[in-house]
Parts: structure tokens; sequence; C-alpha cells
């Protein structure tokens, strides 16, 4: 038996027999780690995972994390362990204070066995611009198929077999796009829902704590110790917390959901729309009503372009601290101007510099109207359209991805309806702050495929029975990609 393969509540009972220990648990992991081939990681916390084990609280052992190895994207901070942002400017940099996240899943007693890599501070969606080069889907051994990004080291390391869970950020899609790629579950929960707070801004109005994991129940699990109110995070909601794990199981029948047409159609992978048509027809077997609605295609066509635009504005003035002389490598220089010009310069990659002087272009004052303003009136256009569909229905849902993994410069026509819509309509879960999943939903050519459900802000019960339902209906949870393979 691989330990490593199995869920969180499967390993939870093995380590409360006593069939396993949390320490063999976590030597375990650590060496799969150790051997993994797919540029999963940015450090590996072998001395402090083993320390975590030995002063685990035995009185928490019926906590279902306890004793559970995890890995964390590396833009939360961690307590004197290196945090990078997989970015050269951040090289060396080991944070005084933790995320929330992290206190929470330590709190259950959750073992942390490394920091993953990961989109250069979180910018991107391909998992090929960090410090440390390419990170590879485990489900081609040839390296040729990107898994997607910017959390891509976490799915990796969780697709791969070396954790049963994993965390990362999610902006635009890098959580759920990455999950589509590797056959996992990816739950971006409502904004506000989780605390933020240690999690490197990128931009703050999008940025949603986020995960992986490779079965509903464990996402289910997993949200009900991250999310409630932190006091350290003025953003975080005091909404109470539901019964996450209690509830998904609950009766689907009578659940409307949502077809956006316009979406399907620009998805040219008749496969993977046949696949999705017939996951339909079962939902209809099980009650669950069907809807069809249309939206404005170029309001389709620009929630992509206005994602960017306000993502780059918001990241432009975030990372202004990142100059070279408060974190990271130090450059001399004659004065201040030319130490920050020498620290961005050798510290950001040319995606990053692209992005920010987009940001700043679109500041200047001359061009905040033309450039900012608008696309912050393009977003509420956006949210409103989007929020009247679930005036009307429960849950939206479509094709995570209009492919398959992609090959590793694959052209792509960027103008294209497949590009700017099937490939890039996630974002709108995003300038809403709406809890969005993906989970498997087949296979073409021996590669996992998802399919994505968006519900209201605080529903993610809905979200997850949805989910629950799905999963039971096609029998694709718990993948991992040596063993399908």
């Amino acid at each position: 038996m691989n330990y490593l393969h199995l869920s969180i509540t499967e390993l939870h009972n093995l380590l409360l027999k006593g069939e396993i220990t949390p320490l063999q648990l976590t030597k375990l992991a650590i060496e799969a780690a150790k051997k993994d081939t797919n540029n999963s990681f940015e450090y590996i916390c072998e001395k402090e995972a083993i320390g975590a084990v030995k002063n685990l609280d035995k009185n928490k052992k019926n906590n279902l994390l306890w004793g559970i190895p995890f890995v964390l994207k590396d833009n939360f901070s961690t307590k004197d362990i290196p945090t990078t942002a997989s970015s050269n400017i951040l090289n060396g940099y080991v944070p005084v204070f933790s995320c929330d996240t992290y206190l929470r899943l330590a709190e259950q007693g959750a073992i942390l066995i490394g920091k993953t890599t990961m989109d250069e501070l979180a910018m991107g969606g391909t998992g090929t611009t960090g410090h440390l080069g390419t990170v590879y889907n485990p489900w081609d051994p040839k390296h040729e198929r990107l898994i997607g990004g910017s959390s891509s080291g976490s799915a990796s390391a969780c697709s791969g077999g070396i954790v049963p869970f994993a965390i990362g950020s999610d902006t635009g899609d890098s959580v759920r796009k990455p999950a589509s790629y590797a056959g996992l579950v990816g739950l971006k929960p409502t904004w506000g829902r989780i605390s933020r707070f240690g999690l490197f801004p990128f931009a703050q109005s999008l940025d949603h704590v986020s995960y992986f994991t490779r079965n509903i129940t464990d996402a289910a699990i997993l949200l009900s110790v991250l999310a409630g109110k932190d006091e350290k995070d003025c953003t975080s909601s005091s909404k109470p917390v539901d019964d996450y794990l209690g509830k998904m199981n609950g009766e689907v029948k009578g659940l409307r959901v949502a077809i956006i047409d316009e979406i399907i159609n620009s998805i040219e992978d008749k496969d993977i729309v046949k696949e999705f048509t017939h996951n339909l027809e079962l939902l209809k077997q099980q009650g669950v009503i069907i809807n069809h609605v249309s939206i404005d295609i170029d309001l389709c066509r620009s929630i992509f372009p206005t994602y960017m635009i306000i993502s780059c504005v918001e990241a432009a003035s975030n990372n202004s601290t990142l100059d070279g002389i408060k974190y990271g490598p130090r450059y001399e220089g004659d004065d201040y101007e030319s130490v920050v010009f020498e620290a961005r310069t050798k510290g950001f990659s040319e995606m990053i510099k692209r992005r920010f002087v987009l940001g700043s272009y679109a500041l200047f004052n001359e061009n905040r109207e033309e450039v900012f303003v608008r696309a912050q009136r393009c977003r509420r256009l956006i949210v409103d359209t989007f929020n009247n569909i679930l005036k009307d229905n429960d849950l939206i849902y479509l094709p995570s991805a209009p492919t398959v993994a992609p090959y590793f410069n694959k052209t792509i026509d960027r103008l294209s309806d497949e590009y700017l819509i099937g490939e890039n309509y996630a974002p709108f879960a995003n300038l809403g702050g709406l809890p969005s999943l993906t989970l498997p939903l087949g296979f073409k050519d021996g590669l996992p495929f998802g399919g994505n459900l968006t519900g209201r802000a605080f529903d993610e019960v809905t979200v997850l029975k949805m989910a629950k339902k799905i999963e039971e209906i096609t029998g694709l949870k718990d993948l991992v990609a040596k063993d399908y393979k």
C-alpha cells in the first residue's frame, strides 16, 4: 500500500489504528519530495517537519488533519522557513511571522513538508516563470505538457502522490486551471471566507487562499478548518462557518444549474464538450434542472482583459515594496534610485516587468480614466451579469478549460474566442469574489480534464453538494498520476 496516495480520511483512520505513525508518514512524504522529478519544490522542510511531528499533541489525534503531511505555495509567509514567491528578488528571504493558513493547519496537527514552486510572484498561468524553472505535469512523464499556474508546484505535488492536499492561491484561475490539468479538486472559496493574512499580495481585490485535494470530502474538511474570521485580516468575513462536511451529501434534486452557451460554444474540442453534455444528462436524471442562458459575447471577451488590467495595476502597487532594500539580495549603487534600479532589473523576470509596466501605464493620470477606470466599470458589468444569472440559478456549470494540459510553447491565437472566452472566462469568479470549484470530469489521450462549478457568495455548501454528486456520477476521485497510468 502506498500511504501517500490515500485520502485525508483514509490516512486519519490508519493513524488512529496505529497502522502507521505520523513520523513514518512524514518521512515517506519527505522522501517522495526528494525524489520528485517535476520541479515541484522551492524548499523541502525536512528538519522543520520532523521537529513538528515530534511535538505533536496526542490529545488532538482525533482532528482529521492530525499527522497529515501537506505542502504550501511559496507565497505564504512561514516563520523561519525560506519564502521567495519563486522570485530572485526575494532570494534568501526568511519571514519572521507565519500566515494564518499555516497556523490553522499546524494547530490541527497537519505537518508542512515543503514550500512549492510557482509562477513568479503568482503572476502567470503556465508554471514556467519561477526562478527555479518549469514545473512539469505528473500525468506526462515525458515532461512535454504544462500543469498550469500559478499554483503549479502545489498541483504537481498533490497529483504526483506526494501529499493528499496542497495549499495554493487563486487570483484568476491559479488553482482551478491546474486542478483541471492534473485531475484534482481545486476549490476557491468566497473572497473573505479564508484569511489572507501572510499571503503575499498579487492583486488584493482578486486574491483568494485556495487549495487542491483529491476528492470532494477532503475539500470540505479543509474548508471547515481554514474558514472563519481572522482579526489580523480586516477583509476576512465574520459570517458563521457552515457545516460543509455534514451538508455536502444533501439532496441535489431541484437545484437549478446555468450553462452559458457563449462559453460552451467557444470550446473547439468536441470530445470535451461531448463528455460535459453527457454529464449534464446524468445530472438531469438526478432531478437537477439545467438552464441554458445567453450573455453578451463582447462581455465574455472582456473578462480576461478586464482581469489583466486590474490585476496588473494592483500588482504594480503591491510590489513596490520589493526594492532591494527591505528584502532579498542587496545590490550596490551610488544612491537610492540606482540601488532600486539594479535590484528590480536583476530581481524580476521579463514577464513581471511587462506586467508592472502595464499596471503603471494604466495608473498614469493621462491614462487612468481611459484604462483603469474603464476596467473597473467593465468589472461592475461582468459581476452584475453573473450575479443576475445566479439570482435565477443555484450554480453555474462549465468545462474548466477548453483542452487537456497543452504542450509547452503551443502556438495560441490570443484573439480567438477559445482563448479569450473558453480559456480565460474563470476570472469572473475572482472579479465577483464568488466560490468556484474544479473537479475531474473525464479523460482524453490519457490526460484528465475538469468541470467547474461557481455559486453564490458564501454558498460553498451548494457548490460542494453538487460537486459531490458529480463525483459520484463520474467515479473520478482520489486520482494519482502514477497510480492511474
